[in-house]
């Protein structure tokens, strides 16, 4: 009878675990807490009682530098931190939607464990709370067993989003107890879109776009107002740019950015590499590249007459390599009328597009997103669209695209001292993912199996390749809903005999989870640090806890490592606390004793050389560490234009149209492989053969499903308010969803064009049925001329069913609307590792 009392059922879960387990933990600190909302009105008539603290909002990838406004306690609103000259005071609609997270009665409030041992999306977990000591104890056991069988190997760490404190688990940890699985989320996130730049200049990173002084913009598969890097600052200053500068957006449906455009583009969904290419044409045709960058015909006269070959003897480069080579193998026969038939766009608007881009220069901007580049060849399409950068010279230049700015901030301590025997022969074994493998080259910084193949990690669990997994760790991810083909992950989840989440909300991933742990809310608990870049600065801005915990929280990165280690060292195995141990406070010498010091005195180790006088080397100067505390944010110096011109990390230290680089990272995969390049082009489903592999190049879209069966290609977007897809319990969120254009608030829609929607016999707001060749989900119609024909446009982030009362109608069981990742399928662009989203597959739309 006390069992089932005890007992956690799914249909429960949010009730019991807001009442008995919250406050069994907690009890009198609950009180400012469950009044998070209930005095709003009397709070801000007594705003001067308050104080505005500062901290980090990570709703985004744009990391903005925040204020959080706190009165008795508790936080009540948000702005944009003004010492920052990243956002420079500003904040987009994201930041407000923590208040409603942090408050969010369906957080997970104490340690649980799974009381039923069977797994499976139908299987009741039957969690029931437990104490942090029984959870610790748990997890460092399971650890201990791995250690005792020479099987570190069979531990896996899979990260989602993070903080720069991600190395204390997610490489430390893992490494020291002797597993080379540390699985991160970056293949789902852009991977592909850092290897455009990388094999063109040698930068694999993300970019920063000098908007203030540009005069034309490409926006390609990138909507800046809504859903990239650094959208604060780029709202702020949006007006004045389309007011100076010329704004070109590529894009299947309507952006919020589109819709402020002076051109929208509505291309065929997977041509982007067939425009970016004819647009290069254009240029070269047209004498309109940026000779002082990219240097010029010997006799000033332009020979790149269309269908004709140039000898390179009779063109000087300056800071490039290749050009005359590139047009002679893809470009010269890419004419507007070749383009017009790929795309689907006409002549007039491809070449005036073009010609505008190509007159601007160099104070012009191809702003390539993960849209062009996340599909299954848009590795070479990331390729193709930013090497237009590098023809019209902006590269490195003012009003051009930038790279991150210089900062200061420290590694942690090596871990190589504290590596044992068997540590150093489970770290040996291969990845969980697959990497390096034939058929994934990930060439991540020109190295054959370095980048991270993230969605793959199921198919490895599911096929014990290279081996199974027995123990695994997990935070601030939810796979099981943000990776593609979302079924493959259930399965692999139930395979896996232990796992821990490490977690906010009860998520679809938690349901397959032995052992819950509680995490702060980075934003308003968490100590910690991230860096962004953005208005020619890079700041770090610092993650503090502006308000007391409100549950039983730990810090996910820093004090649930070090509690671990406690427990590790109890058991004999003390390499992982006596590592730890040497982060020691530079400004006291102390080393950490307990967890909560090891996550102050870990930050304040990796900040060392912002904050203290002594050791300044640039940027903002501080008088100490408190000093960096209340300012909340450190700031570069201003970006120092042109100076890599010549000087990039690429072979010829040139911005290459014929990449050298990336030849040398394709030879030394197929020679590790014992076959050619070719080869390992054609398992990886590539079209290039000879040296067309090492150009940016037009490939044509590789989709799932038959047209005749599947008549429209599905287009995935993210929405303004996703916070890192963890929106959805807010309510907030599902009111002001028609801030999306084309979406409906409280309502999961799928947008298709007017003429597309007549011949299917489907009317507005009618229940559909998305079906793909691998799922298919169920949602509404809205008929919305912002969707190109021959497509059906949705919004990633709703059709959850865990996560809470909100997101889900029945949690556990009845999702809201339908996830996106369900009906695309597990594929991949294989060069860079990244997972393919867009242009991949096709549906057929019916009535539910």
């Amino acid at each position: 009878m006390k069992e089932r009392e005890d007992r956690i059922t799914r249909q429960s879960f949010m009730k019991t675990a807001a009442v008995a387990a919250a406050a069994t933990a907690l009890g009198s600190a609950l009180k400012p807490a469950l009044r998070a909302f209930a005095q709003t009105e009397r709070t801000a008539q007594r705003e001067g009682d308050g104080e505005w603290k500062s901290t980090t909002c990570q709703g985004c990838t744009s990391w903005c530098s925040v204020q959080v406004y706190v009165v008795d306690g508790r936080a009540v609103k948000v702005r944009g931190n003004p010492n920052s000259k990243v956002n420079r005071g500003n904040c987009c609609a994201r930041c407000h939607l923590s208040l409603q997270q942090v408050y969010d009665p369906d957080r997970i409030k104490t340690p649980m464990k799974r009381t039923n041992p069977r797994k499976g999306r139908n299987e009741d977990p039957r969690f029931v709370p437990i104490s942090w000591d029984e959870a610790l104890d748990t997890i460092a056991d399971k650890i201990m067993d791995l250690r005792q069988n020479n099987e570190t190997y069979k531990y896996m760490l899979m990260r989602g989003r993070y903080s720069y404190m991600r190395d204390v688990l997610y490489d430390r940890m893992t490494k020291i107890i002797g597993s080379p699985n540390n699985i991160s989320h970056s293949a789902i996130c852009a991977e592909a879109e850092k290897f455009g730049p990388y094999y063109t200049e040698g930068l694999w990173d993300y970019r920063q776009y000098d908007v203030s002084n540009t005069r034309y913009i490409i926006l390609w598969g990138a909507d800046p107002l809504s859903a990239n890097r650094q959208v604060s600052h780029y709202l702020s200053v949006w007006g004045d740019v389309i007011d100076r500068a010329e704004v070109a957006v590529v894009d299947p449906r309507l952006s919020a950015s589109a819709a402020k455009a002076r051109q929208w583009l509505p291309i065929m969904p997977g041509q982007d590499g067939a425009l970016a290419v004819g647009i290069a044409h254009i240029i070269l045709a047209e004498g309109l590249w940026y000779k002082d960058f990219v240097g010029d015909f010997k006799d000033g006269a332009n020979k790149f007459v269309p269908g004709q070959q140039v000898s390179e003897e009779d063109f000087e480069e300056r800071h490039t390599h290749g050009l005359v080579k590139w047009w002679n193998l893809e470009l010269k026969d890419k004419t507007p009328e070749w383009t017009a038939t790929k795309t689907g766009l006409p002549v007039e608007q491809i070449r005036k597009v073009a010609i505008g881009f190509g007159r601007a220069a160099p104070h012009a901007i191809c702003w390539v997103g993960g849209g062009p580049a996340m599909q299954v060849r848009g590795g070479y399409t990331a390729m193709a669209a930013h090497a237009l950068n590098g023809l019209v010279g902006s590269v490195d230049n003012i009003g051009g695209t930038l790279k991150a700015n210089k900062e200061y901030t420290l590694q942690f301590p090596a871990p190589d001292a504290f590596l044992d025997e068997i540590a150093k022969a489970g770290k040996a074994h291969k990845k969980i993912d697959q990497r390096g493998t034939k058929a994934f080259p990930a060439l991540k910084e020109g190295k054959p199996g370095s980048a991270v193949v993230t969605n793959n990690a199921a198919d490895g669990v599911l096929n014990e390749d290279p081996n199974e997994i027995k123990v695994a760790m997990c935070y601030m991810n939810n796979f099981t809903f943000s990776c593609p083909q979302t079924d493959r992950w259930e399965r692999a989840l139930s395979k896996i005999p232990f796992i821990v989440h490490l977690t906010t909300h009860a998520s679809e991933f938690t349901h397959f989870c032995d052992i819950v742990l509680p995490s702060v809310h980075h934003m308003y608990e968490k100590w910690g640090y991230v860096k962004a870049i953005g208005n020619a600065h890079r700041h770090v801005t610092l993650l503090e806890p502006v308000i007391e915990p409100i549950w039983d929280v730990k810090i996910d990165e820093t004090e649930i490592p070090w509690l671990i280690a406690e427990k590790l060292a109890e058991r004999g195995f003390d390499n992982l606390l006596r590592h730890y141990q040497e982060y020691i406070d530079p400004e006291t010498g102390k080393r950490p004793t307990n967890e909560r010091e090891f996550a102050l005195y870990s930050l304040k180790y990796a900040t060392h050389h912002l904050w203290d006088p002594a050791e300044y080397k640039g940027g903002d100067k501080f008088t100490g560490w408190e000093h960096f505390r209340k300012t909340g944010v450190w700031n570069s110096d201003p970006y120092p234009y042109r100076k890599r011109w010549s000087n990039m990390a690429t072979k010829t230290k040139k911005f290459e149209f014929y990449s050298e680089t990336l030849r040398a990272a394709l030879i030394a995969h197929a020679e590790k492989h014992g076959t050619t390049v070719d080869d390992i082009l054609e398992t990886c489903k590539y079209q290039a053969r000879g040296e067309r592999a090492f150009i940016p190049h037009h490939e044509e879209p590789y989709l799932w499903g038959d047209e005749k069966e599947y008549p429209l290609i599905h287009v995935d977007y993210k929405s303004r308010l996703n916070r890192e897809g963890r929106s959805a319990n807010c309510p907030w969120y599902q009111e002001l969803k028609d801030l999306d254009p084309g979406d409906v608030p409280w309502d999961d829609v799928a947008k298709l064009n007017p003429i597309d929607a007549k011949k299917l016999g489907i009317g507005d707001g009618d229940r559909i049925r998305l079906i793909s060749k691998t799922g298919q989900i169920e949602c509404h119609a809205k008929l919305w001329e912002g969707t190109r024909p021959g497509t059906v446009a949705k919004c990633y982030g709703q059709g959850h069913w865990a996560y809470g009362r909100v997101a889900a109608k029945e949690f556990g069981k009845v999702p809201r609307g339908g996830n996106n990742n369900v009906i695309i399928p597990a594929d991949y662009d294989r060069l860079s590792g990244s997972t393919a989203f867009y242009g991949i597959t096709r549906v057929k739309v019916v009535k539910a």
